[in-house]
């Protein structure tokens, strides 16, 4: 509590506040931004809501994305920056720059790889989501919660619990999430806009990532990629082709998964999955990266090819589940 009532005193103290989001920005990250954006904004402050990344075109259907801005050099610097649902400064792009520049910095987070860079830091792995943090914030704040404030909020508590069939779903998850559905959410709404909104040429890619689907471990390992030429040849982006990971996750005898979409030659983004009891944050610190148990992620930098650069990550997947 000591966290929250630091991270409170700073709020009031505040006038012009900038709430940032993660790149590669997921439901989360884009709920808890919004939210606690037009939850400060209620109380009379400054709030401007950043996300250096290209926003998925599927969350346009929500109230304000439109008004999330990205970084620029010129970016006017705030009395407080708040960096939600991020475990690390590299992962707020251009918007490091403010922390070099001395910018009094709280930091809202759940993930347990957090580093702890802000000024002040509410870090708890407990909670489902950064934004079931978020709504408990504003709840304590009093502020008041309309219809548009409580579907923002419920996005992000929806999304990261895989709409409540994680193993971070507890009582308290149903409980919030009630609670911003008798503000005013609409649950299905929601998982229309997630769920049943893809293109058709996302299927096609689909299809690519299965044609370079492997299967190690007796069954237990499955791993995919795509390179640039992929999303090219259908004309997407790896931000409209996010949650393939989980498909793989979904095949029976499946307790890890993992999946790399080629960014840019030499670069590729890849996310893991476990089922059970393997901790793919473990294999997302060992690379750069960070997260969750069950859901983590970084960056693969690399010379040649995507196949081969992820021979190294594979064998270290693969010697640990076989410790298991």
């Amino acid at each position: 509590m000591r966290s929250v009532n630091a991270l409170i005193s700073e709020i009031n103290q505040a006038e012009k506040i900038l709430v940032c989001g993660h790149i590669m920005p997921d439901g989360d990250c884009i709920s808890s931004v919004l939210s606690l954006y037009m939850g400060l904004r209620s109380l009379r402050k400054r709030v401007i809501p950043a996300v250096d990344w290209k926003i998925s075109m599927e969350y346009y259907n929500f109230p304000h994305t439109g008004e999330i801005v990205r970084y620029s050099r010129n970016f006017e610097l705030p009395d407080l920056m708040i960096v939600v649902d991020s475990s690390s400064p590299d992962r707020i792009g251009g918007f490091q720059e403010l922390l070099k520049a001395g910018v009094r910095t709280a930091v809202i987070d759940h993930h347990k790889t957090n580093t702890y860079f802000g000024n002040v830091n509410w870090v708890s792995p407990g909670y489902s989501s950064t934004a079931q943090m978020v709504f408990r914030l504003l709840q304590i704040m009093d502020v008041s919660f309309d219809q548009e404030l409580a579907l923002l909020n419920y996005i992000g508590i929806a999304t990261d619990t895989g709409f409540f069939r994680y193993t971070n779903v507890d009582s308290s998850v149903f409980e919030d999430a009630a609670c911003l559905v008798k503000y005013g959410a609409d649950p299905a709404f929601v998982a229309r806009v997630i769920l049943e909104n893809r293109k058709l040429e996302e299927f096609y890619l689909e299809r690519d990532a299965l044609e370079n689907l492997e299967v190690r471990c007796s069954g237990k390992f499955a791993y995919s990629y795509l390179e640039k030429e992929n999303f090219e040849k259908y004309g997407l982006s790896e931000e409209e082709f996010s949650g393939f990971v989980s498909e793989l996750r979904s095949i029976a005898s499946v307790e890890v998964a993992m999946f790399a979409s080629e960014s840019k030659k030499g670069e590729a983004h890849v996310s893991l999955r476990s089922k059970r009891y393997f901790d793919v944050s473990e294999v997302a610190k060992a690379f750069g990266g960070g997260g969750h148990e069950r859901a983590a992620g970084f960056t693969l930098t690399y010379d040649g090819v995507l196949p081969e650069a992820l021979e190294e990550v594979t064998r270290f997947i693969i010697e640990r589940l076989e410790e298991k």
